[in-house]
């Protein structure tokens, strides 16, 4: 793995499409694990670096008696504790977590399963996070107007960028939601400047080369 190129991506600042609003009756924005996974990945290789849990255990379990309309439920509860550790070309760091899970009784099985994975998941963006902005540590700023968080882009200039047939489409959704017919029109030429075609019955742009595969 190449530090220094690594380097200069971990100063970057955090994408501001990788924010995520805070999930209900929770505060605070997050990145999902799914981005910290693949901007691991893609800035020290698939093959530098790697994590292992250290430790897994149940901390709380409890059946509850919930009452609705008059009628009276049970529902199991369940957290776990998870310890990640992250290793990068033998740079290693730590995360901490719990995860939390809850339904029937007759469905514990899955309800433990949800707990272990959001112990897990925090727990790796925990140890991912100190390693720099991308991974979500932009957003232990409490001063929002001094995150080093990149500015959203536009829907236009987003159109303006895409190259491949997968940005058009990726766009598709968030010019409908615009409801402005230039914003449309304008996609649709940068499509054609691609060589691309929509396809209605698919409902989204192919390449002209590939209409009679």
């Amino acid at each position: 793995m190449n530090w220094d190129q690594a380097k200069i991506e971990l100063q970057n600042p955090l994408s501001s499409d990788a924010i995520r609003p805070p999930p209900k009756g929770k505060f605070g924005e997050y990145v999902d694990g799914l981005h910290v996974i693949r901007e691991a990945n893609r800035i020290f290789g698939e093959d530098g670096w790697s994590y292992e849990v250290t430790r897994l255990e149940m901390s709380h379990r409890a059946i509850v008696d919930l009452t609705y309309g008059g009628e009276t439920k049970q529902q199991v509860r369940c957290s776990y504790l998870c310890a990640v550790r992250v290793n990068v070309a033998g740079v290693i760091r730590e995360g901490l977590a719990v995860g939390v899970g809850n339904g029937k009784p007759e469905n514990e099985g899955d309800v433990i399963e949800s707990a272990v994975k959001e112990a897990e998941t925090d727990a790796l963006k925990r140890a991912l996070r100190t390693f720099g902005n991308t991974f979500g540590l932009a957003l232990y700023e409490k001063d929002a107007d001094k995150r080093q968080v990149e500015r959203r882009k536009t829907t236009q200039e987003k159109v303006n960028e895409a190259q491949t047939v997968d940005d058009i489409n990726a766009l598709i959704a968030e010019v409908k939601a615009l409801n402005k017919p230039a914003a449309s029109q304008h996609l649709h030429a940068r499509a054609t400047s691609l060589h691309l075609h929509y396809d209605k019955d698919a409902g989204k742009y192919v390449v002209i080369g590939s209409l009679n595969d």
